[in-house]
């Protein structure tokens, strides 16, 4: 699994650079979100979705994951540029109540930044 975090301020963004989120890979990003929120005690995330194409129940169950472990801090998550496909399964399946999905990264950052 490919992916990198940067940190800006208390504000991390997690880029995954996988074409899909999958059964093949969502254990690892669990995993790596465990690590990020639990270990490293960061309370605001961005998932960056750029490069993701196509994403299934199991990828969306990563990110609820992730979503519940912050909230449980009391941080906040905001999910940026998913792809149009990506995007359109987040909203049928109603993510978008729960997981607020932002445009772009930048966006996602200063939305954050106001929390």
């Amino acid at each position: 699994m490919n992916f990198e975090t940067k940190r800006i301020g208390d504000i991390t963004i997690f880029k995954l650079n996988e074409k899909r989120l999958d059964t093949n890979i969502s254990g690892l990003v669990k995993g790596e979100f465990t690590i990020l929120l639990k270990v490293e005690g960061i309370n605001k995330l961005i998932v960056d979705l750029s490069d993701v194409e196509t994403c299934d129940s199991s990828g969306l169950s990563a990110l609820l994951v992730a979503n519940r472990i912050i909230q449980s801090s009391e941080g906040s998550m905001r999910l940026a540029a998913p792809s149009e496909k990506v995007h359109s399964l987040i909203k049928i399946t109603q993510l978008d109540r729960v997981l607020p999905v932002c445009s772009t990264v930048e966006e996602a950052f200063a939305d954050l930044e106001k929390e």
